[in-house]
């Protein structure tokens, strides 16, 4: 808009000027002083205006103006007296006007005079300020684009973080030697130059850096990895330069590198292995950090959540000299961090995070913000005024397993099937000992699932054995077999489950060592591409015998699990038809209410009357199958996954 404003101007201009050009010029003749004298003498001249030196001459009975010039040093009234000429305003009189200098007519004189030079001059000043503005655009492709927040009025303190208290200690110590450091010199030790945190993505990361900063109430200058690198070569160095600079001058302050591993994987990893423009950067930040004085206050901080990608020389002792690892929460730590991000929302007086925090296992602290967050909107959306456990268990499961589909109609055959592929997984889920107690058992359809399961686990553990896996795998495959038992025939909705126990069973005898056939080792060779950031192959590593034996233990561990979670419901088939026709009607049980059905006292009657009815409904739907020429009741290929 500024340019269109500037180039107006400049075409205005270039209009007056021709224009005025153009323009007759007043007194275009000119006579001399002589003439003008005689001609007053005759009477033929009406006024006579003064402008300095200049004559402008208006003669009787002409409309035009007559020019004529005097001498500086001379008066033109005293030349008309000396040759007894009348001045005045009558017929016979000569009217003289003076005008003084200065004036509007010579001033805009100048400017038309000097209109071109203007005009030129104008045009030349708006090319050098472009010139200058580009020069300007491309010399801050090396500037560092850190945002620096000051450390004065700090917003985020280690009490705003929840869930990370081991982190938390080991950082305690960096802000205290950005707070004391003379206390660390004093005794011969060194203020870390870097700290790497290493944690999965929504861990709290980047908010435990704040943290820092506003404990220690420092400069805290922030930058992703990937704002180094930019298409030209050299920009990013340049950056790195540059950023490291204004933390100097603003020592003692933090510099935090979001996502480094987008410019610190290892070099020569390269597709081509050439020296390309992200290695250059890495130098540099090699450079930098290697070239701190010992009494430099900074402390550079990055986080990634993919340390096994990070080139060596980048986190060795001298760079970053402590690596903090944060693992997803535990029992204790998502109920802190519910807690945190509570503050400011109102909830009812029965809600208990605690029995949230229990149903979240494996949540990070970004999943379990979001979870409240959700919940808010959804109490929102049903005009209530405060949170209840209805719209918190809604967003676990909304987070979960996707959004609740109502619109999804489900023929009867369909919701039987379903009702009864999910009693089976919770039937074996229960009376399992090693397997995760179910929680939650629903034939509501949300996201791909036409019904869903949910266990949750006795405890927070990070090992597990194989009573636990094989207890899994039979839970796994308790819709399938219980399709199986009722209706004779399995439908397409177990593909996933029977998925998932293939690949616990080949961890189990590839990778874990739980085979007594094959032995305590590993089996296949995951290549990996560190320019690629993930796993692209497995190389088999074992003879073609050897691949045989691996497909028996598997068809082994799958078939143990199969036959386990056979006799797990064929001992409880009547807890499983309770179950199953209870979901057909209520669609969902949860917590107690489930235990209170499963471990109720059914009698021989209430046995019989529901194995007479499972038998008249089978019988119906046998009968409508026969009519339409189908031996087999069947799911979509394509339609909804049981869970």
């Amino acid at each position: 808009m500024r340019n269109f404003l500037i180039y107006g101007v400049i075409l205005i201009a270039l209009v007056l000027a021709i224009g005025s050009y153009f323009q007759p010029d007043a007194g275009s003749r000119e006579i001399s002083l002589s003439e003008v004298i005689e001609q007053a003498k005759n009477g033929e001249i009406k006024s006579i205006e003064v402008e300095e030196n200049l004559l402008l001459i208006q003669i009787k009975g002409d409309t035009g103006l007559v020019r004529s010039r005097k001498e500086s040093s001379s008066s033109i009234e005293e030349i008309l007296r000396d040759n007894q000429i009348l001045i005045g305003t009558s017929d016979n009189a000569v009217e003289v006007k003076i005008k003084g200098p200065g004036g509007f007519g010579s001033f805009f004189g100048i400017i038309i005079n000097f209109l071109p030079l203007l005009i030129f001059g104008g045009i030349l000043l708006f090319m050098m300020k472009q010139a200058q503005g580009t020069n300007s655009q491309a010399m801050s492709f090396g500037k560092s684009k850190a945002r620096m927040q000051s450390g004065e009025k700090p917003t985020i303190k280690f009490e705003d973080v929840a869930g990370q208290d081991e982190a938390k200690t080991e950082l305690e110590e960096v802000v205290d030697f950005l707070k004391h450091p003379q206390k660390f010199v004093a005794l011969g030790a060194k203020i870390p130059r870097g700290v790497l945190l290493i944690g999965s993505p929504g861990t709290g990361k980047t908010l435990l850096a704040k943290a820092v900063s506003g404990e220690a109430e420092v400069p805290f200058f922030s930058i992703s990895g990937s704002e180094f690198v930019e298409m030209f070569v050299g920009v990013g160095a340049s950056r790195v330069r540059d950023l490291f600079d204004k933390a100097k001058k603003n020592a003692p302050a933090i510099v935090f590198v979001d996502e480094i591993d987008a410019v610190g994987r290892q070099r020569g990893a390269g597709l081509g292995g050439s020296h390309d423009e992200r290695e250059q950067t890495l130098n540099q930040i090699l450079v930098e950090m290697d070239g701190f004085e010992s009494t430099t206050n900074i402390i550079v901080i990055a986080a990634t959540n993919r340390p096994d990608v990070l080139d060596p020389a980048l986190i060795r002792p001298g760079r970053f000299d402590r690596q903090v690892t944060l693992d997803l929460p535990d029992l204790k730590g998502r109920k802190a961090v519910l807690d945190v991000h509570a503050k400011g929302k109102p909830f009812e007086k029965i809600v208990s995070l605690e029995t949230v925090a229990r149903q979240t296992p494996g949540f990070s602290g970004a999943d379990l913000a979001n979870l409240l967050n959700e919940a808010a909107i959804l109490t929102a959306r049903r005009k209530k005024k405060k949170i209840s456990m209805d719209e918190l268990n809604e967003s676990v499961d909304r987070l979960i397993a996707g959004p609740e589909k109502k619109s999804r109609m489900m023929t009867v055959d369909e919701k039987k099937i379903i009702a009864y592929h999910e009693a089976g997984h919770t039937i074996v889920g229960h009376y399992l000992e090693d397997a995760d107690p179910v929680f939650k058992v629903t034939i509501v359809p949300r996201g791909m699932a036409g019904g869903y399961t949910r266990s949750l686990p006795k405890d927070d553990r990070t090992l597990r054995d194989q009573a636990y896996y094989k207890a899994t795998m039979a839970q796994a495959l308790g819709g399938y077999v219980s399709e199986k038992i009722i209706f004779g025939i399995p439908t397409t909705g177990a593909h996933d489950d029977i998925s998932k126990v293939t690949q616990i069973a080949k961890e189990m005898v590839t990778q874990w060592g739980m085979s007594e056939k094959l032995g305590t080792r590993t089996f296949g060779k995951r290549e990996s591409m560190i320019f690629l950031g993930k796993n692209i192959s497995e190389q088999r590593d074992y003879s073609e015998r050897t691949a045989s034996e691996i497909d028996e233990e598997i068809k082994i561990l799958v078939d143990e699990a199969k036959a386990k979670c056979e006799s797990v419901i064929v001992h409880n088939k009547e807890k499983l038809i309770l179950l199953a026709e209870t979901l057909i009607e209520v669609e969902t049980i949860e917590s107690d209410k489930l235990i209170e059905l499963l471990d109720k006292n059914t009698t021989q009657e209430e046995i019989n009357k529901n194995l007479n009815d499972l038998d008249e409904k089978n019988k119906s739907i046998n009968s409508d199958k026969n009519q339409e020429k189908k031996t087999e009741i069947k799911l979509n290929p394509s339609g909804p996954t049981i869970d």
